[in-house]
Protein backbone atom coordinates (compact mmCIF):
# COMPACT_ATOMS: atom_id res chain seq x y z
CA UNK A 1 0.00 0.00 0.00
CA UNK A 2 3.07 2.56 0.70
CA UNK A 3 4.10 1.78 -2.68
CA UNK A 4 1.15 2.91 -4.32
CA UNK A 5 1.14 6.03 -2.07
CA UNK A 6 4.41 6.88 -3.63
CA UNK A 7 2.89 6.32 -7.09
CA UNK A 8 0.04 8.18 -6.49
CA UNK A 9 1.89 10.96 -4.80
CA UNK A 10 4.60 11.46 -7.43
CA UNK A 11 2.32 11.18 -10.65
CA UNK A 12 -0.54 13.07 -9.43
CA UNK A 13 -0.30 15.41 -6.75
CA UNK A 14 3.65 16.31 -6.37
CA UNK A 15 3.98 16.32 -10.49
CA UNK A 16 7.65 17.00 -11.42
CA UNK A 17 6.47 18.73 -13.82
CA UNK A 18 3.50 20.77 -12.78
CA UNK A 19 3.79 21.01 -9.57
CA UNK A 20 7.55 20.91 -9.17
CA UNK A 21 8.49 22.57 -12.42
CA UNK A 22 11.70 20.59 -13.39
CA UNK A 23 11.69 19.64 -16.77
CA UNK A 24 9.88 22.23 -18.42
CA UNK A 25 12.50 22.39 -21.48
CA UNK A 26 11.35 18.87 -23.05
CA UNK A 27 7.95 19.56 -21.48
CA UNK A 28 7.46 22.75 -23.60
CA UNK A 29 9.59 21.64 -26.57
CA UNK A 30 8.47 18.24 -27.58
CA UNK A 31 4.56 18.51 -26.92
CA UNK A 32 3.91 19.47 -30.64
CA UNK A 33 2.66 15.80 -31.35
CA UNK A 34 1.20 13.23 -29.23
CA UNK A 35 3.54 10.49 -31.13
CA UNK A 36 6.84 12.12 -29.81
CA UNK A 37 5.49 13.07 -26.58
CA UNK A 38 5.07 9.31 -26.13
CA UNK A 39 8.43 8.47 -27.53
CA UNK A 40 10.38 11.29 -24.83
CA UNK A 41 8.02 10.01 -22.05
CA UNK A 42 9.56 6.41 -22.19
CA UNK A 43 13.03 8.20 -22.96
CA UNK A 44 12.71 9.95 -20.08
CA UNK A 45 11.67 6.84 -17.73
CA UNK A 46 14.12 4.56 -19.23
CA UNK A 47 16.82 6.93 -18.41
CA UNK A 48 15.94 8.21 -14.80
CA UNK A 49 14.82 4.75 -13.78
CA UNK A 50 18.83 3.53 -14.69
CA UNK A 51 20.05 7.09 -13.55
CA UNK A 52 18.21 6.88 -10.12
CA UNK A 53 19.67 3.55 -9.63
CA UNK A 54 23.48 3.81 -10.59
CA UNK A 55 24.14 7.01 -9.53
CA UNK A 56 22.08 5.86 -5.37
CA UNK A 57 24.87 3.22 -5.85
CA UNK A 58 27.51 5.65 -6.66
CA UNK A 59 26.39 8.02 -4.02
CA UNK A 60 26.75 4.91 -1.53
CA UNK A 61 29.15 3.19 -2.22
CA UNK A 62 31.81 5.55 -3.68
CA UNK A 63 30.97 9.86 -3.36
CA UNK A 64 30.13 8.48 0.84
CA UNK A 65 32.74 5.72 1.33
CA UNK A 66 35.64 8.04 -0.05
CA UNK A 67 34.66 11.29 1.34
CA UNK A 68 34.16 12.89 -2.38
CA UNK A 69 30.41 13.98 -2.08
CA UNK A 70 31.25 17.05 -3.33
CA UNK A 71 31.36 15.59 -6.65
CA UNK A 72 27.88 14.28 -6.54
CA UNK A 73 26.71 16.55 -9.46
CA UNK A 74 29.35 16.32 -11.88
CA UNK A 75 29.25 12.74 -11.17
CA UNK A 76 25.93 12.16 -11.90
CA UNK A 77 25.25 14.35 -15.03
CA UNK A 78 28.36 12.48 -16.36
CA UNK A 79 26.04 9.42 -15.92
CA UNK A 80 23.16 10.82 -17.32
CA UNK A 81 24.98 11.97 -20.44
CA UNK A 82 25.92 8.20 -20.57
CA UNK A 83 22.71 6.86 -20.33
CA UNK A 84 21.39 9.27 -22.68
CA UNK A 85 23.60 7.77 -25.39
CA UNK A 86 22.66 4.25 -24.75
CA UNK A 87 18.70 5.69 -25.51
CA UNK A 88 20.32 7.08 -28.55
CA UNK A 89 22.47 4.75 -30.01
CA UNK A 90 18.88 1.89 -29.67
CA UNK A 91 16.60 4.53 -30.84
CA UNK A 92 18.52 4.83 -33.94
CA UNK A 93 18.68 1.06 -34.42
CA UNK A 94 14.94 0.20 -33.16
CA UNK A 95 13.25 3.03 -34.15
CA UNK A 96 14.90 5.77 -36.41
CA UNK A 97 11.57 7.93 -37.10
CA UNK A 98 11.07 8.15 -33.40
CA UNK A 99 14.57 9.16 -33.37
CA UNK A 100 14.31 11.99 -36.11
CA UNK A 101 11.25 13.18 -34.40
CA UNK A 102 13.00 13.49 -31.07
CA UNK A 103 16.02 15.29 -32.97
CA UNK A 104 17.70 17.62 -30.58
CA UNK A 105 15.50 17.06 -27.78
CA UNK A 106 16.97 13.89 -27.14
CA UNK A 107 20.14 14.78 -26.75
CA UNK A 108 18.89 17.57 -23.82
CA UNK A 109 17.98 14.76 -21.91
CA UNK A 110 21.61 15.23 -20.33
CA UNK A 111 20.64 18.13 -19.14
CA UNK A 112 17.41 17.72 -18.16
CA UNK A 113 17.03 18.77 -14.54
CA UNK A 114 13.80 16.48 -13.98
CA UNK A 115 16.50 13.65 -14.18
CA UNK A 116 19.11 15.31 -12.05
CA UNK A 117 17.44 16.50 -9.76
CA UNK A 118 15.12 13.15 -8.86
CA UNK A 119 18.75 11.52 -9.00
CA UNK A 120 19.78 13.73 -6.51
CA UNK A 121 16.69 13.90 -4.05
CA UNK A 122 17.06 10.01 -4.50
CA UNK A 123 20.64 9.47 -3.29
CA UNK A 124 19.82 12.12 -0.74
CA UNK A 125 16.83 10.33 0.54
CA UNK A 126 14.92 13.98 0.32
CA UNK A 127 12.34 13.06 -1.54
CA UNK A 128 8.33 12.28 -0.14
CA UNK A 129 7.54 9.49 1.65
CA UNK A 130 4.22 8.10 2.99
CA UNK A 131 4.87 7.98 7.04
CA UNK A 132 6.33 4.77 8.56
CA UNK A 133 9.12 4.58 5.24
CA UNK A 134 12.57 4.97 5.02
CA UNK A 135 14.33 6.62 1.77
CA UNK A 136 16.12 3.32 0.78
CA UNK A 137 17.01 2.02 -2.83
CA UNK A 138 13.31 0.17 -3.49
CA UNK A 139 11.62 3.03 -2.18
CA UNK A 140 14.03 5.48 -4.59
CA UNK A 141 13.54 3.51 -7.92
CA UNK A 142 9.72 3.07 -6.98
CA UNK A 143 9.41 6.94 -6.83
CA UNK A 144 11.81 7.48 -9.74
CA UNK A 145 9.01 5.13 -12.02
CA UNK A 146 6.03 7.47 -10.55
CA UNK A 147 7.94 10.58 -11.38
CA UNK A 148 8.73 9.56 -14.71
CA UNK A 149 5.26 8.22 -15.29
CA UNK A 150 3.99 12.04 -13.95
CA UNK A 151 6.79 12.93 -16.13
CA UNK A 152 5.27 11.34 -19.25
CA UNK A 153 1.63 11.63 -18.71
CA UNK A 154 1.86 15.58 -18.16
CA UNK A 155 3.91 15.87 -21.47
CA UNK A 156 1.22 13.46 -23.34
CA UNK A 157 -1.56 15.65 -21.78
CA UNK A 158 -0.10 18.90 -22.36
CA UNK A 159 0.51 17.51 -26.38
CA UNK A 160 -2.55 16.36 -27.03
CA UNK A 161 -3.99 19.96 -25.58
CA UNK A 162 -1.28 21.61 -27.90
CA UNK A 163 -3.25 19.97 -31.01
CA UNK A 164 -6.06 20.51 -30.72
CA UNK A 165 -5.61 24.51 -30.02
CA UNK A 166 -4.59 23.91 -33.46
CA UNK A 167 -8.40 23.80 -34.47
CA UNK A 168 -9.25 26.50 -32.20
CA UNK A 169 -9.97 30.41 -33.17
CA UNK A 170 -6.88 31.63 -31.29
CA UNK A 171 -6.39 35.81 -30.94
CA UNK A 172 -3.28 36.86 -33.14
CA UNK A 173 -1.68 38.11 -29.72
CA UNK A 174 -2.01 34.65 -28.43
CA UNK A 175 -1.05 32.28 -31.08
CA UNK A 176 2.63 29.97 -30.21
CA UNK A 177 4.12 30.29 -27.23
CA UNK A 178 1.97 32.31 -25.68
CA UNK A 179 -0.98 29.93 -25.28
CA UNK A 180 1.14 27.20 -25.00
CA UNK A 181 2.62 28.89 -21.45
CA UNK A 182 -1.34 29.67 -20.49
CA UNK A 183 -2.44 26.02 -21.35
CA UNK A 184 0.43 24.54 -19.40
CA UNK A 185 -0.67 26.92 -16.66
CA UNK A 186 -4.08 25.80 -16.40
CA UNK A 187 -2.96 22.42 -16.79
CA UNK A 188 -0.93 22.83 -13.63
CA UNK A 189 -3.96 24.51 -11.77
CA UNK A 190 -5.99 21.16 -12.98
CA UNK A 191 -3.22 19.06 -11.54
CA UNK A 192 -3.65 21.17 -8.15
CA UNK A 193 -7.18 19.33 -7.64
CA UNK A 194 -5.20 16.45 -6.48
CA UNK A 195 -3.53 17.96 -3.43
CA UNK A 196 -4.70 16.47 -0.01
CA UNK A 197 -5.21 13.03 -1.76
CA UNK A 198 -1.98 11.84 -0.01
Amino acid sequence: MAYLLILVGAVLVNNIVLSQFLGICPFLGVSKKVDTALGMGAAVTFVLTLATIITYLLQKYVLEAFGIVYLQTLLFILVIAALVQLVEIILKKVSPALYQALGVFLPLITTNCCILGVAILVANGTYKLPAGLEANLLTGVVFAIATAIGFALALVLFAGMREQLRYANIPKGMEGTPIALLTAGLLAMAFMGFSGVV
